[in-house]
């Protein structure tokens, strides 16, 4: 099995959350993005601002390396207006992937058609343009119950609204990493959760986000039916060694 076509190799701090200048960390991101591609990683996630140097550097090391970013980062509470702006520009600038914020909120709140039309229009956008979405709900703000129903409202709306052929390249995807627990509870990717995605969102893919740290970790995810995997660790995950980092 080759690991690496499964981790998404992931640096989201903006400098002020990295306690950096913005060019210390650019520097950061430059370094990630050029460990992708001597990896050989599935993808680079990094902020929106970071999507043209991405673009930048893996064209110039004529690489395959994908390029992801985040929408509506990370509260998801950004109006739709402006999460369709962000993910237009990131199409524009050379995004591969697009990895909505689900206003998760709105969804605890019983606005269940905001909810849906957001995913809907989100979706269009991105498929429109040949772009993998993906959906994140932030398990750790929800419920057992409202995983499994925010899990299985994605999977509805896109079987309502796409073809059979779009399913594989619509996602469901655990966590920002940004997320405060309470009391060390985990904020991202557990057994438990991941599992009532699968279960709930099939048959759209599901990714694991924040949480693994081992290769033995990331195998198990894989087992399970993952199909991405999200951590700022990658090249240790897969060099069997354990991440340092909390995502």
């Amino acid at each position: 099995m080759n690991i690496k076509q499964y981790l998404d190799s992931t640096y989201l701090k903006t400098p002020e959350q990295a306690g950096l200048s913005v060019q210390e960390n650019t520097k950061v991101v430059k370094g990630f993005i050029q460990e992708a591609i001597d990896e050989g990683f599935k993808l680079i996630m990094i902020r929106p601002d970071m999507v043209s140097l991405a673009k930048q550097m893996i064209s110039n090391a004529n690489s395959k390396v994908s390029i992801g970013t985040v929408i509506g980062f990370h509260e998801g509470t950004y109006s739709l207006e402006e999460k369709l702006s962000q993910a237009q520009k990131a199409i524009n600038d050379g995004a591969d992937d697009l990895d909505f914020v689900c206003n998760y909120e709105a969804f605890k709140k019983g606005d269940i058609e905001f909810v849906k039309n957001e995913i809907l229009q989100g979706t269009q956008l991105g498929l429109h343009h040949h772009k993998i979405v993906k959906w994140i709900i932030e398990v750790a703000a929800l419920t057992d119950a409202q995983i499994i129903q925010l899990s299985a409202l994605i999977k509805n709306v896109v079987i309502a609204n796409f073809k059979e052929d779009c399913y594989p390249n619509v996602f469901i995807k655990s966590s920002t990493g940004f997320y405060t627990t309470e009391n060390g509870q985990p904020n991202g990717a557990t057994v438990p959760t991941i599992i009532m995605m699968l279960e709930n969102g099939s048959p759209l893919p599901v990714k694991a986000a924040g949480g693994v740290r081992t290769y033995q970790e990331a195998i198990e995810m894989i087992n399970l039916g993952v199909k991405r995997i999200g951590t700022s660790s990658a090249k240790a995950i897969a060099n069997g060694q354990e991440a340092k980092s909390d995502y």
